[in-house]
């Protein structure tokens, strides 16, 4: 029965030009070129949805699967609404824009779109002396808009030093960008709306600069800025230590250590995982299925209980 049975998914990989090639050197992916900068990895969005690569829905994309096949995720069959989450690894070879997203309100509003996009990062690896930008140093609208509209960036943008193992919560209207030399794990709301506040000045091949959305970006900006705060803790289930990174409206994510084995039981509707290290064997109902630094699956709502054995490090997450 396939909804005993876990399914895997197969990234979608999409250029960017401060992409570069660490999903190959460090995931061991078959990346289209060296300018490789994001693998949806967990996706139904429309802009690059996961084929499922086993079981009877083999071939499909994971949109078809919430679509047609609800029960998968404890859903009524004409119940409405899109699949909520998206995870992706990115790999910036060079500074990412300095950007923010609109909320759902926002989205609905501008954008016609059902989701805003609120999001998290878990840090894979960050080359030495490598920064974020997180937030604004603006204390009112009208200083925002007055920074923007100058280009002061060096006293509007508050950079932030980061390192592998990092965890970072970016709820939506947060200005921010990724810096050069970082990887990171990205779950976030299923969105791609991205308002650019700044692109450093560069230009493609043609000599064109990237199109900046100040005015959208300047409407749906949180100011003044405040950094999120959540709660951790941990749980340790016989060799598993499960660490909560954070327990938010749109999903709960978690950081999972495997060093032997663990007995787990479901207790979501479904649940989403990307092995992020390590290898290991879930075992569910007698059948084993191998896990492996770079597998990204899905418990769907019929697996109740199953085990892990192994060393590996997951994240893991839920709406």
């Amino acid at each position: 029965m396939y909804n005993n049975e876990p399914i895997f998914l197969k990234p979608v990989f999409q250029e960017r030009i401060w992409g570069g090639q660490k999903l190959r050197t460090e995931f061991n992916y078959e990346i289209p070129n060296d300018k490789t900068g994001e693998a949806w990895v967990i996706s139904a969005h429309p802009h690059g949805p996961s084929i499922i690569t086993n079981g009877p829905l083999a071939g499909k994309t994971l949109a078809d699967a919430w679509n047609e096949n609800k029960e998968l995720f404890h859903k009524k069959p004409d119940e409405q609404g899109e699949y909520p989450l998206l995870v992706k690894i990115l790999d910036a070879a060079d500074d990412l824009s300095v950007q923010v997203h609109p909320n759902d309100q926002f989205a609905r509003e501008l954008e016609g779109v059902p989701y805003g996009k609120t999001e998290c990062w878990y840090v894979l690896s960050a080359e030495e002396g490598s920064e974020l930008v997180l937030g604004h140093l603006a204390n009112t609208k009208e200083e925002l808009e007055q920074m923007v509209d100058q280009g002061e960036w060096d006293k509007l943008l508050r950079h932030v030093k980061v390192k592998a193992g990092d965890f970072v919560y970016v709820p939506s209207g947060t200005i921010h960008a990724i810096g050069k030399g970082i990887v990171i794990l990205e779950t976030q709301q299923s969105s791609d709306i991205t308002y650019r506040v700044y692109d450093y000045d560069r230009t493609d091949a043609a000599g064109n600069k990237r199109q900046l959305h100040l005015e959208r970006a300047k409407q749906v900006t949180t100011v003044p800025h405040q950094d999120a705060k959540v709660d951790q803790t941990e749980l340790v289930n016989g060799d598993l230590v499960e660490k909560k990174l954070v327990e938010e409206q749109y999903f709960t994510v978690y950081h999972w250590q495997l060093n032997g084995q663990a007995a787990c039981e479901m207790t979501v509707d479904y649940l989403q995982a990307s092995v992020i290290d390590g290898q290991a064997a879930l075992t569910i109902n007698g059948q084993s299925f191998e896990l492996r630094k770079g597998s990204h699956f899905i418990l769907p709502y019929g697996v109740r209980e199953y085990k892990l054995e192994g060393q590996a490090e997951l994240i893991v997450s839920h709406e």
